[in-house]
């Protein structure tokens, strides 16, 4: 074969192989959507995938948290002075029982206090110890609470020989009644406790006086100095 027959002939078979090449490409890309059918196959799958999973509102997603956050704002905003004291009856040091009923026609002081035989809590229990007395004097009772085990109560009077009844309340239905429970910090850590909290009910049962993030130094003196000049209509 000549050359010039051989150059023909090469020209003539070129177009062949082109369109046999454009023919098997066709058939891997789609004419619709210019993706290999693979490819629609993995986004099929990842449809089907997607379209499986169940769909979680934001609404539910913040249900736990707004909760939490309820509970402690309901914790602190329960009482209100003036406002009808929450009746309670818990176990006591010396394996009795007090309850609000217990003080009916007088006036009632009940100081919240965090843990029994810390520092605070104790100067605390014997300040009111100290003035008890004159707290009788002034038609008063006085009753300290917190969520201590009988055990601790009983150990932490017999220690500073606290005379005033020590109640327990593990189960913080009082604590929270009374809103002496709630968020707390401490060291750059936020948790959830007791509040240090005074309340003064009147003889009517009724809130006369809440002391919230009570300090403890002078603070019995000031509660006794309040019950006495009780005002009338509390009285």
């Amino acid at each position: 074969m000549s050359k010039k027959t051989r150059k023909k002939s090469h020209n003539l078979s070129a177009p062949k192989r082109k369109a046999a090449g454009s023919k098997a490409s066709a058939k891997r890309v789609s004419p619709k959507s210019g993706r290999s059918p693979a490819t629609k196959a993995g986004k099929a799958s990842k449809n089907r995938q997607t379209k499986a999973l169940p769909a979680v509102s934001s609404k539910a997603a913040s249900k736990p948290a707004a909760a939490k956050s309820n509970r402690t704002t309901a914790a602190r905003s329960t009482l209100a002075e003036g406002a009808k004291a929450p009746s309670f009856h818990l176990p006591r040091d010396g394996g009795q029982a007090v309850s609000l009923a217990d003080y009916a026609g007088q006036k009632l002081v009940v100081f919240f206090y965090p843990r029994a035989d810390t520092p605070g809590c104790t100067r605390e229990a014997i300040n009111f110890t100290r003035l008890k007395d004159a707290f009788a004097a002034a038609g008063t009772g006085v009753i300290g609470v917190s969520g201590d085990p009988l055990k601790a109560q009983e150990a932490f009077r017999n220690k500073h020989q606290l005379s005033v009844p020590l109640a327990s309340d593990e189960k913080h239905e009082m604590l929270q009644a009374y809103g002496a429970w709630g968020e707390k910090s401490m060291y750059g850590r936020t948790f959830e406790g007791i509040l240090r909290t005074t309340v003064l009910i009147g003889a009517d049962g009724r809130i006369v006086k809440i002391w919230r993030n009570v300090r403890v130094d002078g603070h019995a003196d000031d509660v006794l100095a309040t019950a006495r000049a009780l005002i009338p209509k509390f009285a």
